[in-house]
């Protein structure tokens, strides 16, 4: 289709008509941007009429504006109707553009704005009044121009950055940064860089320019020399970014430049020479610390210090750098030796940990003397080994000499010598010079040798009070101690007929250990025991046997055993052989078993079972009559227990008097203590004694140590009902008897009630106790010292 179309321009105010005759090979963006192919001729696309892209200058106070107007071929033969669409008409962002669909004028409703939309593809209809397509759609393209509208913007508000002091100039330090929304094609978006303001911290330290800035990339340098830390910690620069090469719109920031650190003072020692005590024998432990004084920042590595020690061979000494306060501090890490060397004089040198910059002074290091006084302590005395290895046989002889000069003192004390643990006892030791000797023979088969290894324990004191102990490990070596013992001593041997006799077998045990024990040698010396011999089997076992065909009887066969120790201990030995004749089964008879397979033997048997049967009823009699004497002696009445015998009495609490002087052997009544004896009940008929007291009943003597006639204390009167209460009891009547002022003098013994009855001999009260308290003499209690005049003044007949 050949369409005409009449283009008018907004910028120009022009109207174009443009014939383009489409080819199939190019492309869409060659028809749409024509001026892209500026000298490649006239796009052509057939039937179709291709309108150049408009521009629109955003922000436009002229609106609405007519931007252009299509025509269609088809009004020359009838009515047409435009239609638009496309963003900005009926898709997001709409109601931006319209079309009068009378005259076909596109025209903007609105101002436009390029940063949020750059340009708009619209397409433009040709439609007949029902609606029906005319022609093809026509594409309108309209690109929004540029108005500086934006100013430019840093991307921080502030910058920080850090530059080394004594920096030379042009020294690159930072870079700065800002955008513009404006396009970027454009002159709006072309920005400038510059400083406006410089300020030093601390204030004024620093007045010349010491930085300047890249106009185009923002780039920061050094413009001067003077960056000294010790003067001028940092810098605040003032920034400023404009538009339009510098001539349009404008903004600030500020920059933070920091003065850092370079190593350019190495460390001093505030002090060039110390003086140190350190205890001997002690590590681990500060013995002092040392100073440095370093200009450099503080913190870094510019500024902390390394220490060195030299002049310490042993190694005994260490030095590290506190964090806090980089002081070195000192310390033992070997312990000293006061005897050895009681002044240790060490160098130190001190550097820091970072590498010195080539800008710091050349000065020699730094370096500190450092003296230690070694101070002395008593040490404990120290063993030469510890364990004292000791490697001997295990036959030593008792006083042999097994070590000496075992330990020293450090200070060249007395040392006193003795064994803390020695279980066996054999060993001895001098207490003075601590010489080790075998006490007594060793033995290798004791419990406290563990792997041919003996364990003691020495103690070795100081006249100090220091001591410390070690362990005497003694090694002890076999030795041929014992000779073989030949087993078994006794045997039998059968008697075979006419054939040579199997023989008894013997062997050896031997207490030592190898080598010195097995194999063992067997041999029956030539002038004994001729008719005998031995034979060989193994190495621990031999074969006994006659050479000729003996009697049947008993014989006594020498025999010659040897070890394989050395040197080689042999022992005789006497074997009893019993010869005898052998049943089927080559066993040898006994002559009970030659009686037993004679014609007489059942009845041996007979009379075997006779005598044992006769030996059982004698043992069944005897037991008999021994149970019979017993149930005699131990009557128990049927339905009472084991304690409960034919006395009707009460046998609780009763007790037996053995050694009652006076009551006679016949007197075996028991007496009862449930009730005290309470002498208001006791009856006053003359001549009737208690037993036990000595005072006959009724003539009681008189006390003078307290009134006569006062009423006595309750006694208690009957018995507990728990027997648990009985000493409780006892108790109770023991005080009211000892409060009680009738009763006789506290000398006589208190009265248990009923001591029994019918003894043939009286007691010890009625010795010279038949007549009243007035016709006894007491005076003879005034002979016997003043332990008794007490009892006499109670006592007395006046």
């Amino acid at each position: 289709m050949a369409g005409r179309v009449l283009l008018a321009c907004a910028m120009a105010a022009l109207l174009c008509q443009v014939w383009i005759a489409a080819e199939p090979h190019h492309k869409e963006e060659d028809v749409l941007f024509p001026w892209k192919n500026q000298g490649k001729g006239v796009v052509r696309v057939k039937r179709d009429w291709i309108i150049p892209p408009i521009r629109v200058l955003e922000n436009s106070r002229q609106v609405p504006e007519d931007l252009v107007q299509i025509k269609s071929d088809k009004i020359f033969t009838g009515e047409v109707i435009y239609k638009l669409e496309g963003p900005g008409v009926d898709q997001d962002p709409k109601n931006l553009f319209e079309i009068d669909d009378k005259t076909g004028v596109i025209r903007s409703k609105r101002q436009l704005d390029r940063e949020t939309h750059k340009s708009f593809t619209l397409k433009a209809f040709a439609l007949s009044p029902s609606g029906e397509r005319l022609e093809n759609p026509t594409i309108i393209e309209i690109v929004v121009l540029d108005q500086n509208d934006n100013r430019p913007a840093f991307t921080q508000s502030q910058f920080v950055g850090s530059v080394p002091e004594f920096s030379v100039p042009g020294t690159s330090v930072m870079s700065v940064s800002a955008t513009d929304a404006d396009d970027p094609m454009t002159e709006n978006a072309f920005l400038s860089y510059s400083i406006i303001g410089q300020e030093s911290i601390p204030a004024n330290a620093v007045t010349k320019t010491m930085f300047g800035i890249n106009n185009e990339t923002g780039a920061i340098h050094t413009r001067d020399v003077g960056l000294d830390r010790e003067v001028v910690k940092s810098f605040r620069l003032k920034l400023q970014v404009a538009d339009m090469g510098g001539m349009g719109l404008t903004s600030e920031a500020v920059a933070i430049i920091h003065v850092s650190d370079i190593n350019n003072h190495a460390p001093r020692f505030t002090q060039p020479e110390h003086l140190m005590k350190a205890l001997e024998n002690r590590k681990d432990f500060e013995i002092g610390r040392v100073k440095v004084e370093d200009r450099d920042e503080r913190g870094e590595g510019n500024w902390e210090a390394k220490y060195f020690i030299s002049n310490d061979p042993g190694g005994h000494f260490a030095i590290r750098t506190d964090p806090g306060t980089n002081e070195g501090v000192l310390t033992v890490v070997k312990p000293l030796d006061y005897e050895t060397q009681a002044e240790r004089v060490l160098v130190l040198t001190v550097q820091n940990v970072n590498r010195l910059s080539d800008k710091a002074p050349n000065l020699p290091a730094s370096s500190a003397t450092v003296t230690v006084a070694v101070v002395n302590e008593n040490e404990a005395p120290l063993f030469r080994d510890d364990p004292i290895q000791i490697v001997v046989p295990e036959s030593v002889l008792p006083g042999t000499l097994l070590r000496r000069n075992i330990a020293f003192d450090p200070e060249h004390l007395d040392l006193r010598y003795e064994f803390s643990r020695d279980p066996e006892r054999w060993l001895e030791i001098n207490r003075d010079t601590g010489d080790i000797t075998a006490k007594r023979r060793f033995n290798m088969r004791s419990p406290n040798v563990r792997n041919n290894i003996y364990n003691a324990v020495v103690k070795v004191t100081d006249a100090g009070g220091m001591s410390t102990t070690a362990t005497v490990a003694i090694t002890l070596t076999e030795t041929n101690d014992f000779p073989p013992q030949l087993l078994p001593l006794s045997g039998t041997v059968c008697r075979a007929a006419g054939r040579r006799s199997p023989g008894m077998v013997v062997t050896a045990v031997d207490e030592d250990l190898p080598p010195h024990a097995a194999p063992f040698t067997f041999k029956i010396p030539d002038d004994l025991s001729i008719n005998w011999t031995v034979i060989q089997v193994n190495d621990t076992h031999a074969l006994l046997q006659p050479l000729v065909e003996l009697q049947a009887g008993e014989y006594v066969v020498t025999v010659f055993v040897s070890d394989s120790g050395s040197p080689v201990l042999s022992a005789y030995a006497q074997v009893n052989v019993t010869l005898c004749v052998c049943n089927y089964f080559g066993d040898c008879k006994s002559e009970v078993g030659a009686v037993l397979s004679s014609s007489v033997g059942i009845n041996f048997i007979a009379l075997v079972i006779v005598m044992a049967s006769i030996a059982l009823l004698l043992l069944l009699l005897l037991l008999a009559v021994a149970v019979t004497h017993c149930g005699k002696r131990h009557h128990i009445k049927k339905g009472t227990g084991l304690l409960v015998g034919e006395s009707e009495d009460d046998i609780r609490d009763n007790v037996f008097n053995y050694d009652e002087q006076g009551g006679g052997e016949e007197d075996e009544n028991a007496f009862n203590i449930d009730l005290l004896w309470n002498p208001h009940d006791a009856p006053s008929t003359p001549g009737s004694y208690y037993p036990g007291r000595g005072v006959p009943r009724g003539k009681q003597p008189l006390r003078r140590d307290a009134p006569h006639n006062l009423p006595s204390p309750i006694y208690p009167r009957r018995p507990p009902a728990d027997p648990t209460d009985i000493e409780d009891y006892i108790s109770d009547g023991l005080d009211a008897a000892d409060n009680d002022p009738n009763v006789p003098p506290y000398d006589t013994a208190l009265i248990y009630d009923y001591e029994g009855e019918g003894s043939l001999a009286g007691s010890f009260s009625s010795i010279a106790s038949g007549s009243s308290d007035g016709d006894q003499d007491y005076d003879y209690l005034n002979d016997w010292g003043p332990r008794f005049q007490k009892l006499a003044n109670m006592f007395d007949p006046r």
